[in-house]
């Protein structure tokens, strides 16, 4: 886990230096509106909306809702779906009364309280076990009790924790954390991630100008840091404190357990949380911990509406009202995380029932194309459309075969023979995230260079090459009308309730084709009471207050759009860059050195 969070560290400040720019200098709401201004064309918009709406239900909501559950039930012993009906209910009116601002505050107020609260655990688990210098020994002894499975045909011992379990990247034909395609595969893989997904991107592009967005991927850098003390390493003493639940190996004593057969690693981390914190810091931080996974669904539901509403409905329906559209989104919402929820069993026992490693695996399955068409997107210009598309479509065929293949071969519990085939047991996700994220850009490359280039105006501030050029595009000119429409792009404006500029989906819904839409003004009346208390709630608003909304996104896009900086803070921040990047560096190669 702590690679992956190193990895994340360096993958942030990709985004902020190389990405975030070209997003904003072409000054686009979603990425797959993005992909329209670079390349022209509907699919690639369509099919990337919708494959990250697919990603969402498989690496976000069910992920999310289990965590969730898991938290919920070994806290206060209910059962899985019960405590997985709570956080949706919870988040539901969470969302309906919030928004992206109110999303971004809550996270900022949860992240110092999580790091003070994770700080504490860390020093009191370690206290308990006497400190790092006896954590490691007492580590690589912390066996279950049932330490071998009943077969006939294996010796194996199950339970005994991994001979290089403190190396970070290890050998090239490591089953687990194989260096080279951690860095050849994952590597592209977190690019998806950490920059070219929604949920994202998107508080990057609410910030207010370039330096604040960079000061924040870089604040975000620093912080990744701490995981690998504040979380990795309770979870290494809570298998040494609590061995026969943590560590259990017997598929029987672990289902007893954890409700898993496959494993109960994932509960390391809040049963440390309930056994060793006093009272009230124990509640403080189930709270927080439960808080931070609902304000994560928060994202997700935000994040997928915009995606569904901008993306994709515009082009299934070409007349609706204001109103239509967010409940529309909110409902299709709704429904992904029913299908998430459906879900769940699968993330259970899939990868030996490791959550983290689940969401790694999938990301390798799928996201490796999405990451390429994005680096060829910005940083080559002779890439075309048809190029790009080729690409991710030669990329989910294969991802989707490996997907399946593993899904229904999965890894036998251990002392059973393995039956997989050869390409599922000897081929590492991250070796196949490697290929995939190659081979994809391989085909863009030269389906690109056997086809027409892309006009001049499809280059104009959307590589990172041309962001600074003022040439406008061709429907990039912006003028606001009362019925909420933004210049040539059709921006409807639907932000929520507090004029604060709050969701994506509630900023605006771009339309491709001006000539077929048509916005539908609701009559003024006199609303009751509860009729103005329901607006109110579900982000409803009049007319005038959107007017003044929308000429707000449009100065702020104006505003921004010039990637103007101040040369002292241009400075600091590339010093902070410098310096992120360099522990870094430093950490992987302290961590992966056999002492």
């Amino acid at each position: 886990m702590g690679a992956f969070e190193l990895n994340a560290l360096i993958i942030l400040q990709l985004l902020g230096w190389v990405y975030l720019p070209v997003f904003i200098a072409c000054g686009v709401s979603t990425l797959p509106e993005y992909m329209t201004k670079r390349f022209g064309g509907k699919r690639i918009r369509i099919y990337l909306a919708i494959l990250s709406l697919l990603l969402y239900i498989f690496t976000k909501i069910s992920v999310d809702l289990f965590a969730g559950a898991i938290f919920i039930r070994t806290a206060l012993g209910w059962n899985l779906y019960l405590s997985i009906f709570l956080l949706l209910v919870l988040t539901v009116v969470c969302v309906m009364t919030g928004g992206l601002t109110a999303v971004i505050y809550t996270e900022v107020i949860q992240c110092f309280i999580m790091v003070i609260g994770s700080a504490i655990l860390m020093v009191m688990s370690l206290v308990k076990i006497g400190g790092f210098s006896s954590l490691y020994s007492k580590y690589m002894r912390a066996m279950p009790n049932t330490t071998y499975f009943p077969s006939s045909n294996s010796s194996a011992v199950c339970g005994k924790p991994l001979p290089d379990a403190w190396i970070m990247l290890r050998g090239a034909d490591d089953p687990v954390m194989p260096w080279p395609a951690f860095l050849l595969g994952q590597v592209p893989a977190a690019m998806w991630y950490w920059c070219a997904d929604q949920m994202i991107v998107q508080r990057a592009l609410s910030a207010r100008s370039l330096s604040h967005a960079q000061g924040g991927t870089t604040l975000a850098g620093y912080i990744k840091i701490l995981p690998v003390f504040l979380l990795v390493i309770p979870g290494m003493i809570s298998r040494v404190l609590f061995p026969d639940e943590v560590g259990c190996a017997d598929p029987d004593i672990c289902a007893a357990v954890c409700d898993n057969r496959a494993g109960c690693s994932n509960i390391a981390y809040p049963k440390l949380v309930m056994a060793i914190m006093p009272e009230g810091l124990r509640g403080i931080m189930m709270a927080v911990m439960m808080a931070a996974l609902m304000s994560d669904m928060a994202s997700i539901f935000n994040s997928a509406s915009t995606l569904f509403t901008m993306d994709i409905y515009p082009y299934i329906r070409k007349k609706y009202t204001v109103k239509e559209l967010l409940i529309t989104g909110r409902c299709f919402v709704l429904i992904m995380f029913i299908i998430g929820i459906l879900w769940i069993p699968v993330v259970q026992n899939v990868q030996g029932g490791q959550l983290f490693v689940y969401i790694q695996a999938v990301s390798a399955y799928l996201a490796p194309p999405v990451a390429a068409v994005y680096c060829v997107a910005i940083l080559w210009k002779r890439g075309n459309e048809k190029g790009a598309f080729t690409g991710l479509i030669f990329g989910l065929v294969i991802g989707v075969i490996r997907m399946a293949t593993d899904f229904f071969n999965p890894e036998p519990p251990c002392g059973e023979p393995d039956l997989r085939p050869g390409i599922v047991k000897n081929f590492q996700y991250m070796y196949f995230a490697t290929l995939s994220f190659w081979t994809t850009m391989l085909v863009m490359v030269v389906v690109s260079l056997l086809t027409l280039p892309p006009s001049d105006e499809m280059l104009n501030r959307t590589t990172y090459w041309t962001r600074f050029d003022k040439k406008i595009t061709a429907g990039e000119s912006i003028e606001c009308t009362a019925d909420g429409v933004i210049g040539n792009q059709e921006y409807i404006n639907l932000d929520e309730r507090k004029s604060d500029g709050s969701s994506a989906i509630d900023n605006s819904v771009k339309q491709q084709e001006t000539e077929n839409v048509s916005i539908v003004p609701k009559p003024v009346s006199k609303k009751s009471f509860f009729h103005k208390l329901l607006i109110w709630y579900c982000g409803f608003s009049e007319s005038e207050q959107e007017e003044i909304k929308i000429n707000e996104h449009r100065h702020h896009l104006e505003m921004i759009s010039s990637l103007e900086q101040d040369p002292c803070a241009k400075a600091f921040l590339k010093a902070n860059l410098v310096i992120v990047l360099l522990a870094a560096v430093f950490l992987y190669t302290f961590f992966s050195w056999n002492f």
